[in-house]
């Protein structure tokens, strides 16, 4: 089943299909977004947090579109396919770092930074192990997420906008820290067991 958020994705790049907009400039917009709104986390200033995760969602939705639109136009390539591997494992350790970085004086302390570096780093070891599982699988797109009714494991991080407008940042850094390291212990096993397949 196609993930609902890829869905509304597909739908909404149909409106720029015919536009000179290419999907690696869709990749590029959606880091920079995501980079943005890590910064404003980074300030540890409520307002500016709040600001920060909702642009931030917004960037990990628009994630989507830049395979939305690479297969609408037939415009896929292996560069992109890398291009948007790393533009997401850096928009997830800018999130953590930036999250880590603006609870430091709250009450998680010197924790927050170790927690958002631990959880930053675990994104980045997951991205090579990915591609590796999408190289034996004998594909140049993500192989995917486990997936429940049409939303994906990934779609969890949807909900650090609401989770951060309801005051519980800290909460949601300490599970991050937790669900990175478990996501990669899950990667690094899903790996393992397509290398002795």
């Amino acid at each position: 089943m196609v993930p609902w958020d890829q869905r509304l994705a597909r739908r909404c790049v149909k409106v720029i299909a015919s536009t000179s907009i290419t999907p690696n400039q869709i990749t590029l917009l959606t880091l920079t977004l995501a980079v943005a709104g890590a910064g404003l986390l980074a300030t540890g200033d409520a307002t500016h947090a709040n600001w920060g995760a909702g642009i931030f969602v917004l960037a990990r939705f628009m994630d989507h579109f830049d395979g939305e639109l690479a297969r609408l136009t037939g415009n896929t390539s292996r560069l992109g396919y890398y291009l948007d591997y790393t533009a997401g494992a850096l928009s997830y350790c800018a999130l953590f770092i930036g999250a880590g970085i603006g609870l430091r004086h709250g009450w998680l302390g010197g924790w927050a930074l170790g927690l958002g570096f631990a959880a930053a780093a675990a994104a980045i070891i997951a991205m090579p192990l990915n591609m590796a599982i999408d190289s034996m699988a004998g594909t140049d797109s993500a192989v995917g997420y486990p997936s429940v009714a049409g939303f994906e494991l990934e779609d969890g991080i949807y909900l650090v906008a609401p989770i951060t407008w309801l005051g519980f940042l800290e909460a949601f850094l300490v599970l991050a820290g937790i669900g990175a390291l478990a996501y990669l212990g899950w990667t690094a096993w899903t790996w393992l067991r397509a290398r002795l397949r």
